[in-house]
């Protein structure tokens, strides 16, 4: 037998995909791609509005530098809240309505370690992340503004690994390797969506060249947190544009009913949004 490659690459033809296996890649394996959803004048743009930005070392290392709720920056990067592709997608997933919940930059610099695997879904929340990603279910959309390489920091994720109900599968637990990761590469202007519960990181810079992603975390309108967020501050709120506003509805928002009960006469008997056919959409 030939022994495993140290960093299997993911091979999915990603472009060739149709909607319904798009929705099914992220549910089953945890990740999905959305290749090449921002154009080259989008790109420049958003890297030159991101040049102005000034950032700060992440706890880990000075070679990661970080920008956190880049909501407010305007421009391109506020606008890229309300990217229609991508929303598009999300709603088929999801459901019309839509919650923003939280928006990163990050840049890992020639040289920067990788990240360890991690989850960011974690139930009761906790120091790194708040209570903002203890909502049941969240995707996280990475945008990559450069060709994500095996050199240049690519991701990499643990196919399923969300699925599993095993103590190893706890959210608060981190790896620093598994032998089932995968590396994933994808052309600039792609973005990545995870499922917050799949373990995930990043590889090491190995590259000559930084590399820069922008992460908008959202999720279905009923999938609140465990316990109260800050809200967004209304004057700022006010300032962005009404596509993006519609977004970012109250952060503290949930469907839930305790009270609910076993049966009622007006019960549905249908429900598109879990049936298998979401698999099959062109």
């Amino acid at each position: 037998m030939s022994p495993r490659p140290a960093n299997p690459q993911c091979e999915v033809p990603w472009e060739q995909l149709t909607t319904g296996e798009k929705i099914r890649h992220l549910e089953v394996e945890g990740f999905v791609v959305l290749p090449r959803v921002l154009d080259p004048a989008r790109l420049d743009q958003l890297r030159g509005e991101l040049r102005a930005i000034k950032t700060t070392a992440s706890d880990a290392t000075p070679l990661k530098q970080v920008f956190n709720d880049i909501q407010w920056a305007g421009g391109a990067l506020t606008e890229l809240i309300a990217h229609p592709p991508v929303i598009a997608f999300l709603q088929l997933l999801m459901g019309p309505e839509i919650v923003m919940m939280t928006y990163d930059y990050s840049r890992s610099e020639p040289g920067a370690p990788g990240i360890n695997l991690h989850s960011d879904g974690q139930p009761w929340g906790s120091r790194i992340f708040g209570l903002e990603q203890s909502c049941p279910k969240l995707v996280r959309v990475l945008y990559y503004l450069e060709d994500l390489t095996p050199e240049r920091a690519p991701f990499r994720v643990v196919p399923r690994s969300h699925l599993s109900f095993h103590a190893d599968a706890n959210p608060y637990l981190r790896y620093r390797e598994h032998p089932d990761q995968v590396m994933v590469c994808c052309p600039a202007g792609s973005a990545c969506l995870i499922n917050q519960n799949v373990f995930h990181g990043n590889y090491p810079n190995h590259s000559h060249q930084a590399r820069e992603l922008l992460g908008i975390a959202y999720r279905p309108a009923w999938s609140g947190p465990c316990g109260p967020v800050p809200e967004w501050d209304p004057e700022q709120l006010a300032r962005v544009p009404a596509t993006v506003r519609r977004l970012m509805g109250s952060r503290n928002q949930r469907r839930w009913d305790f009270d609910a009960a076993s049966s009622r006469p007006d019960l549905p008997c249908a429900a598109p949004g879990m049936s298998l056919a979401r698999w099959h959409q062109a």
